[in-house]
C-alpha cells in the first residue's frame, strides 16, 4: 500500500530533499525528519508556503503532478490591491499566459483565513489595500497562481497552498507532518 505524507512546508524551504546549487545556504526537506522513501508529488516554490504531498508511490506521484489527470489544487493567496468580480471572471473563464492558456479556474473573494503567521511577514502598505483569494486550478505550471493574479493585476503577498485532491492541510502546522 502506498505511503502518503502531508507537509507544511514553510516559505523559504526548497520542495527537495538535497539543493545541488548551495546545500548549505537554502533549506530542503531534509530537514523536517520526514520518512525515507517518499518524495514531493509536484513541487511548490520556495517563496510559497502550505500544503506538500509526498509519497513512495510513483504512479500515484504522477498522478497528482501530472496536469493531464486534472488533480484539483486550492491556494489562498494574499493579493496586493482590491480585486472584483469583474477581475475573478477573468481567472474563471482562463487566461493567457507567455506560455500559454490556462484551464478556467475557480476563484473567489474570502476573509482573511486563520493560518499562521509568516515569518518573515508579508510587507503591506497602509496606501494598498490587500485581499483574499481562494483559487483552484487543475494544472500546475510553474508559478502558474502567481502569474495569474499578476495578469490581472493583483500581484500576489503571500500564496499558501491548502488542498490537493481530497487532501487538506488544516490543523497542520508550518514544518510539521502526518500521514495522509
Amino acid at each position: 500500500m502506498a505511503r502518503v505524507i502531508l507537509f507544511n512546508k514553510p516559505m523559504g524551504v526548497l520542495s527537495q530533499f538535497t539543493d545541488a546549487r548551495s546545500p548549505t545556504e537554502r533549506p530542503t526537506l531534509s530537514g523536517f525528519g520526514l520518512p525515507k522513501g517518499v518524495y514531493p508529488a509536484g513541487r511548490l516554490d520556495r517563496d510559497s508556503e502550505g500544503l506538500l504531498v509526498l509519497t513512495d508511490d510513483g504512479r500515484l506521484q504522477a498522478r497528482i503532478s501530472s496536469p493531464g489527470a486534472r488533480t484539483e489544487k486550492t491556494y489562498l493567496v494574499q493579493v496586493e490591491g482590491a480585486p472584483e468580480e469583474a477581475d475573478l471572471a477573468k481567472l474563471r473563464a482562463g487566461l493567457v499566459l507567455k506560455d500559454g492558456p490556462t484551464r478556467t479556474a475557480k476563484a473567489r473573494l474570502i476573509d482573511p483565513p486563520p493560518i499562521w503567521d509568516r515569518d518573515p511577514p508579508v510587507r503591506i502598505r497602509k496606501s494598498v489595500p490587500d485581499r483574499w483569494l481562494e483559487i483552484t486550478i487543475t494544472e500546475g505550471r510553474n508559478r502558474q497562481v502567481r502569474r495569474m493574479c499578476a495578469a490581472i493585476g493583483f500581484p500576489c503577498l503571500r500564496l499558501v497552498r491548502w488542498r490537493i485532491g481530497a487532501w487538506l492541510l488544516d490543523g497542520l502546522a508550518p514544518g510539521r507532518w502526518r500521514d495522509g
